[in-house]
């Protein structure tokens, strides 16, 4: 394994064992998890604007506009395709959304949880090359996977897993610059 390589592993184990961190002060990361409900009118909305004031709250300024959209896409599926698990479903009771967002000198990490353990379909690559991407009209774009497509090119990486009490949580990665310097620091 060339130099080069071994650095990239390293970066990608780093940031895999930061993911799993659980928060403590004495590690310079910032945690919080809000739960929202999928019928509310303006669950995406709020979403987008917790994760705005969180980023900035946190020295995570270069993020906030990608994880905007990111955290209004995974919502928007949530809201619109999450059936909830047999055993987490309540008859007239609303759908739970947990945005959690992990932001760290080297990483942000967020992730959209909801109730429904069906993976998401996440898309292999491109159906179109980017150059003939560009030329095409909507009406020959997928119909439905562009918004997890938009995740997948704003952020490092993007993968989910089911949660132990049932649902899925998808998470995506930000690598931050290695500049970036948190604001509790004086």
């Amino acid at each position: 394994m060339n130099a080069r390589k071994a650095d990239q592993v390293t970066r990608e184990l780093d940031a895999f064992t930061h993911w799993f961190a659980g928060p403590e002060t004495s590690n310079a990361g910032h945690f919080l998890t809000l739960t929202l409900f999928a019928e509310s009118p303006d669950t995406a909305r709020v979403a987008r604007d917790m994760t705005a004031v969180f980023m900035r709250d946190t020295g995570a300024e270069e993020v906030v506009d990608d994880a905007r959209l990111i955290v209004s896409e995974l919502v928007g599926n949530v809201v619109n395709h999450a059936l909830p698990d047999q055993e987490l479903a309540r008859p007239g009771g609303a759908r739970r959304i947990d945005v959690t967002f992990k932001v760290w000198p080297k990483w942000v990490f967020l992730g959209v949880g909801d109730e429904d353990s069906s993976p998401p379909l996440l898309p292999l690559g491109d159906a179109f090359p980017p150059g003939l991407a560009g030329e095409l009209s909507e009406a020959v774009l997928p119909d439905s996977g562009r918004g997890l497509l938009i995740v997948q090119r704003l952020a490092a990486a993007v993968w989910w897993r089911q949660d132990e009490r049932g649902g899925k949580t998808v998470w995506c990665r930000f690598d931050r610059d290695s500049s970036a310097k948190d604001p509790t620091d004086g």
